[in-house]
């Protein structure tokens, strides 16, 4: 089986494991269930296609449904945007891009960069294919940690999260933003599955931190545009800061994180020694 349909067969599977059937709307047929979630004929039935033609496509068969076949099975399985988002890339509704075809080296603009000093009060982050850190301020320096101090292919943000123990201190909701970044790669590998690079760092991580691969194998996709992160910086101490993401016009590929605090906050109060902080170097 393809990677891509391995990866549709596993992500089926572990939807229809995840509805609960009561909820489902399905009458009642007597039968014991002895695994969790609909059968592969309730979903079929709620989608309105034949249950072999389902049984295919959970199979991981090269079968291409209709866009409104892949919207019925996505309302059967209760799939929120990005789950639908990852079973059209699954099932090949949505081409990649010339440009991530290409795979072009990803660099940072001079124009972002002086848009990241402009922002000095505020962390700012811009992370590319893979959670990769292309480019960070001075106050995300301060906040998370030197990712410029680390070799060029190192630079990565789930890495980062996973294997360096700072991060793990760093945040007091740290399974919550790692399974985040876990969620965040699944769905990526659905928008693009053949680059080498992130099928690297995916099985450099699974056989590094057995966490990572619990939740890798979960198959659960999440797309991040906005949320909060609780810290214990060992510097100003606990703070929660909010975040925004902005995905760069004629760069689907590239998103600009920026993280603010509420005014008149202990949070904001924290961001601002920790800016001081940095103003001055560290001394």
């Amino acid at each position: 089986m393809a990677e891509n349909n391995r990866e549709l067969a596993d992500f089926l599977r572990r939807a229809r494991s995840q509805v609960d059937p009561s909820r489902a709307g399905l009458p009642q047929d007597g039968r014991v269930r002895r695994v969790p979630g609909l059968r592969r004929e309730e979903v079929a039935m709620l989608a309105g296609v034949s249950p072999d033609y389902y049984a295919r496509l959970e199979q991981g068969r090269r079968i291409t449904p209709s866009p409104a076949v892949v919207q019925a099975i996505a309302r059967a399985l209760e799939l929120d945007a990005a789950g639908r988002a990852h079973l059209e890339d699954l099932i090949g509704l949505t081409a990649a891009p010339a440009s991530r075809r290409s795979r072009a080296v990803q660099r940072v603009r001079p124009g972002l960069y002086q848009l990241l000093d402009s922002l000095d009060g505020e962390p700012a982050l811009v992370l590319g294919r893979r959670t990769d850190v292309l480019a960070a301020n001075r106050m995300a320096k301060a906040l998370f940690t030197d990712f410029d101090s680390m070799p060029a292919t190192r630079r990565n943000y789930a890495r980062w999260m996973f294997l360096d123990e700072d991060a793990r201190s760093l945040f007091v909701d740290w399974q919550d933003q790692a399974r985040a970044a876990v969620e965040s790669l699944r769905f990526e590998v659905g928008r693009d599955p053949g680059d080498a690079a992130t099928a690297a760092l995916v099985a450099e991580l699974r056989e590094s931190s057995p966490q990572f691969d619990e939740w890798w194998e979960q198959h659960r996709v999440h797309q991040r545009t906005h949320g909060s992160k609780r810290l214990r910086h060992p510097l100003v101490g606990e703070l929660t800061v909010e975040y925004e993401t902005l995905t760069l016009p004629g760069d689907p590929d590239t998103t600009l994180y920026v993280y603010t605090t509420q005014p008149g906050s202990e949070s904001r109060r924290a961001l601002n020694l920790l800016a001081s902080w940095a103003m001055t170097g560290g001394r």
